[in-house]
């Protein structure tokens, strides 16, 4: 997640505070990403590249890029036009300064709460890549992986073995869910009352 945050607000940023073509031809490249699901576009990443941990992680901070891309491309749009950015202009501040001295501390707010959510899915995601072999390779523990080894003991009468890797997925990813919904909460100024 950290590299999509990363690699997605850096790009967002140049293409929202630019303009132009660069800006056409970004988001046309995010709106193809965001047209196919998320699964089904890291499945094809990790069956180019092979199985294992690495290139589980790699394809699941690809397909979340065009995220924080299109957030941060929404925040610089409605950022740029501000009579402090127009003010730092006319006084002949470089581009780059206003980029990451006006534009982006003031777009991190989105950016953040997005990233913990954003966890959160990677762990579902990082866990369904596992379960379908194509994530973590044994012995290298893992927990969707442990869900399709456990899979196979249920029928025995085993229960036991698939609920444990289950339950953390669940209490991980609520945990994330609910941090992110509490840093929005905190961090969003039309909450407050």
């Amino acid at each position: 997640v950290a590299l999509a945050v990363i690699f997605g607000s850096l790009l967002g940023l140049v293409a929202g505070f630019i303009g132009g073509w660069p800006d056409t031809v970004a988001v046309w490249v995010m709106d193809i990403m965001l047209a196919f699901p998320a699964i089904l576009l890291a499945i094809a990443i990790v069956s180019i590249r092979g199985p294992g941990l690495t290139n589980t992680l790699l394809a699941v901070a690809i397909v979340e890029i065009p995220i924080f891309a299109r957030i941060a491309r929404s925040a610089v749009l409605s950022i740029r036009e501000q009579e402090y950015i127009t003010s730092a202009r006319a006084i002949g501040t470089p581009s780059t300064r206003i980029l990451f001295s006006h534009v982006l501390p003031n777009s991190l707010t989105p950016m953040i709460v997005q990233g913990t959510l954003s966890i959160a899915t990677a762990i579902i995601s990082i866990a369904a890549l596992g379960f379908l072999g194509l994530g973590a390779q044994p012995p290298q523990p893992e927990w969707g992986t442990m869900l399709a080894g456990a899979r196979g003991f249920v029928a025995q009468g085993k229960w036991w073995y698939p609920t444990f890797p289950g339950l953390a997925i669940m209490l991980t990813v609520l945990g994330f869910n609910l941090l992110g919904d509490g840093l929005r909460d905190a961090l969003d100024p039309r909450l407050r009352k």
